[in-house]
């Protein structure tokens, strides 16, 4: 229980404040990242269910925007800073130290912000036809992007000495990696049905790329990349489900 609070309080801004935790149970709530995730992505659709209640003439666009508000707030824009902070490295950065000294960086540059802006667009955009037409697939999308970071971490050196990843390098077991991506995967087979697995395709693709591209930049995984690939992975699985849903 501790190793799945943990995860809530890491990955969310929900009311969880654990002061002290060994290292193995950090290492453990990697685990939970699926579920977390169905957590967030039941707080969107439910929150797209209020939205209707009390005011069911906002249009599909105002409600959209507002779930994406909804959506950063909620996540703390954890993610959406790991995404920034590697297209600044990656635009900006030649060899694996520069990459990851920019990647250290506070500042936001001009790949951050362009960055952010074409997920939080391609997202709103997406988010408009899901509340017309498939508003619980929104609990999917979330839990699907999470499910993934055991597997990225499972398969890919963490490269930093001293990183919030850091726990989870040499800690992270195939059975239970494959046990949580097993039961996510049924999860959005029950609520999507057959076009899961489509998506899932494009959305392995994606990983794949992305994964390849850090070995090549820095060797592996670190934080920051995680994070982005949450982001990207969230992106194009809402494109997913909206193109085949």
């Amino acid at each position: 229980m501790n190793a799945f609070m943990i995860a809530l309080q890491f990955l969310t801004r929900f009311p969880v404040r654990l002061k002290q935790y060994p290292e193995e149970e950090v290492a453990g709530s990697l685990y939970w990242y699926g579920l977390v995730g169905a957590l967030l992505g039941a707080f969107l659709y439910c929150a797209s269910l209020f939205l209707n209640w009390v005011a069911p003439g906002l249009s599909l666009a105002v409600m959209a925007a507002l779930l994406v508000f909804a959506w950063v707030f909620i996540t703390g824009a954890l993610h959406l800073d790991g995404l920034a902070d590697s297209a600044d490295a990656w635009l900006g950065g030649n060899d694996k130290e520069k990459v990851l000294a920019i990647m250290k960086d506070p500042r936001c540059g001009p790949a951050g912000v362009v960055s952010i802006a074409c997920v939080l667009l391609l997202k709103f955009a997406c988010l408009q036809t899901l509340l017309e037409h498939h508003a619980l697939y929104l609990i999917v999308v979330p839990a699907l992007a999470r499910s993934a970071m055991p597997l990225l971490f499972l398969t890919t050196t963490y490269v930093r000495q001293h990183g919030l990843g850091s726990p989870f390098q040499g800690n992270v077991s195939p059975g239970k990696t494959l046990w949580q991506l097993g039961a996510i995967l049924f999860l959005g087979f029950l609520i999507t049905g057959p076009v899961l697995v489509l998506v899932i395709t494009l959305a392995a693709i994606t990983l794949i790329y992305l994964r390849a591209s850090m070995r090549t930049k820095i060797g592996g995984v670190t934080g920051d990349t995680a994070g982005a690939a949450i982001e990207i992975l969230e992106a194009v699985l809402l494109l997913g489900l909206v193109a085949w849903g």
